[in-house]
C-alpha cells in the first residue's frame, strides 16, 4: 500500500532524512536509509537520497504496509497538556520561547524517562494550541542551549523549525552572548579569559581540563569578579564556547570551584553550605543573554537583552556572604 504525507510549513526547510528520523521515531537510522535505497520512500513521486531539502506542500510517499508504518511511526513520547509546569516564561513570541529552568530539572529527556524541560515546554505549547504533534510529526519543539540538571537560568527554545534553526545558527556563530553568575571559593581579583581543552569521561559523566589540544575540545571562559569577601567571590562568567560542565571544570582547574559542586568542588566547603543553608545544588545561574542578529527570521531581536534573576537560595547566600545592602563592586 501507499501512504502520502504532505509537508506543512513548520516541517519544511529541513533535510528529508532528518524529517524521516522524526516521523519514524521508533525506527533505526539504518532502517530509514534501507527504505530509501529500496525506493520504499519517495519524494514527489521520485527517488530520493535523503539530503534533499523539503519544501512546503512536498509529498512524501511511503510504500509500506500499514502495520510497518504504525510500528515505527509511533511518535516519541509526547507529554500530556496538563503536565505540571515548573519553568517560568521570561519572553515569548510566535517564534521563540525564553524560559527560566529551575535547578534540579533535566534540560532534555534521558533514557530513564524522567521529566525534562523539553517535556514541559512541549506540554505547555500543546496546551496553548501552538503545537499539535498529530499534525506536525516532522518537528518537535526543542531547546538550543542545554544547562546541567543543577544549573538554573535562561534556556532558549524554538517554537517552529525555522526559529529553532535560526537560534542554533546564532549560537554556533557566537551571535548570542551568554552570561552566568556563580559563587566560587577563593578571592578573584580581576577579570580574566582562560582557555584549555575539555576531555570528557562518559563513563563517570565528568570532564577534565587539559592544555593538550590532542586530548579534548577547545574551550574559552571569561570571568569577572563582581564582589568578594576575600574567602568567596561572586563572578560574572561568559562562555565563548559551550561544552558540557565547562564553567564548573574550568574554574575548578584554576583553584576556584563552585560552591555546592560536589563533582568538581571541595567537599568540606560544600558540606558547610549544605548544613547552614540547605544548599542542594551548585551556585551557577544563567542570568543574562544579549542577541546580535544581522538578518533573518529573528532580526527583530537584534540588540535585545534578557535577564533572569537568581533564585531565593542563591540570593540568600550571596547576601549573607557579601552584605545585604552592598551592591556588586564591578572591577574592570
Amino acid at each position: 500500500m501507499m501512504k502520502e504525507i504532505i509537508v506543512n510549513k513548520d516541517e519544511s526547510n529541513q533535510r528529508a532524512d532528518k524529517y524521516l528520523m522524526k516521523y519514524f521515531s521508533k525506527a533505526s537510522k539504518g532502517f530509514i536509509y534501507k527504505m530509501l535505497r529500496k525506493k520504499r520512500i519517495k519524494l514527489n513521486g521520485k527517488r530520493i537520497q535523503g539530503h534533499e531539502i523539503l519544501q512546503k506542500n512536498d509529498g512524501i510517499q511511503l510504500f509500506m504496509a500499514e502495520e510497518t508504518i504504525e510500528k515505527f511511526s509511533l511518535h516519541a513520547h509526547v507529554p500530556t497538556p496538563n503536565m505540571p509546569i515548573t519553568f517560568k516564561v521570561l519572553y515569548e513570541d510566535e517564534h521563540i520561547l525564553v524560559c527560566h529552568k529551575p535547578a534540579g530539572l533535566l534540560s532534555q529527556p534521558d533514557q530513564g524517562g524522567e521529566r525534562s524541560l523539553v517535556d514541559e515546554i512541549t506540554s505547555y505549547l500543546i496546551q496553548k494550541g501552538d503545537y499539535d504533534p498529530n499534525v506536525t510529526k516532522g518537528f518537535r519543539p526543542g531547546i538550543c542551549n542545554r544547562l546541567d540538571r543543577n544549573t538554573s537560568g535562561i534556556v532558549l527554545s524554538g517554537k517552529n523549525l525555522q526559529a529553532l534553526q535560526a537560534l542554533n545558527g546564532l549560537i554556533a556563530h557566537k551571535k548570542i552572548d551568554k552570561h552566568y553568575q556563580c559563587i566560587v571559593s577563593g578571592f578573584v581579583s580581576k577579570k580574566n579569559s582562560i582557555e584549555g581543552y575539555l576531555n570528557k569521561d562518559n563513563q563517570h559523566n565528568r570532564v577534565h581540563v587539559t592544555k593538550d589540544q590532542n586530548l579534548g575540545h577547545y574551550i574559552q571562559t571569561i570571568y569577572q569578579p563582581l564582589t568578594d569577601n576575600k574567602a568567596y567571590s561572586l563572578l560574572d562568567v561568559q562562555i565563548i564556547t559551550g561544552k558540557s560542565h565547562q564553567i564548573r571544570a574550568h574554574l575548578s582547574s584554576i583553584g576556584h570551584p563552585l560552591i555546592g559542586d560536589y563533582k568538581y568542588g571541595k567537599k568540606n566547603i560544600n558540606d558547610r553550605f549544605k548544613k547552614e543553608y540547605g544548599l542542594k545544588h551548585h551556585l551557577l545561574h544563567a542570568y543574562r543573554i544579549v542577541f546580535h542578529v544581522d538578518s533573518g527570521i529573528l532580526s527583530y531581536l537584534d540588540g535585545k537583552e534578557m535577564m533572569d534573576p537568581v533564585d531565593d537560595t542563591f540570593k540568600a547566600i550571596a547576601n549573607e556572604l557579601f552584605g545585604t545592602n552592598r551592591e556588586s563592586k564591578k572591577r574592570r
